[in-house]
C-alpha cells in the first residue's frame, strides 16, 4: 500500500504542477480546446474522447461504491470534473481508512466483510 500511496502523491504533485503552469500560460479556457479537438475528429480528439469516457467510468465507480447516494453522486460529479487530482486524494483517504485492504477500498460497503459486520 505504501507503493500505491507514493504513486498517488507523485501523480498528484505532477498533475497539479503541470496544470498550474498551463493555466498561468494559457488561462482556464480548456473546454473549447478539449471539445474542439473531438469535434474536428483529430487524433488529439480521439485521445480526449477516450479520456472523457475513462473519467465517466471512474465517476460511475465512485457513485456505485457509495450506492448512488446523494453524497456518492456528488463525489462522482467531482471525479468527472476533477480527474487525477480527485482520484489521488480519494484513493489516498480510502487507503488510510481501510488499512491497505484493497477489497474494501474497491468495493466499499459492498465488500463481504463490511456486509457481515453490518448485519
Amino acid at each position: 500500500m505504501l507503493t500505491l500511496r507514493l504513486l498517488l502523491l507523485a501523480m498528484f504533485i505532477s498533475v497539479v504542477t503541470y496544470t498550474a503552469i498551463v493555466v498561468q500560460q494559457y488561462g482556464f479556457g480548456f473546454a473549447p480546446i478539449f471539445f474542439g479537438e473531438i469535434r474536428q475528429m483529430t487524433w488529439a480528439g480521439q485521445f480526449n474522447l477516450d479520456f472523457l469516457f475513462l473519467l465517466a467510468l471512474g465517476a460511475w465507480w465512485v457513485a456505485w461504491r457509495h450506492r448512488f447516494s446523494v453524497a456518492g453522486c456528488g463525489l462522482a460529479l467531482t471525479a468527472l470534473v476533477g480527474g487525477v487530482p480527485f482520484y489521488c486524494i480519494y484513493l489516498w483517504v480510502l487507503s488510510g481508512q481501510h488499512g491497505g485492504d484493497v477489497g474494501h477500498l474497491l468495493l466499499g460497503p459492498r465488500h463481504p466483510a463490511a456486509q457481515s459486520t453490518a448485519r
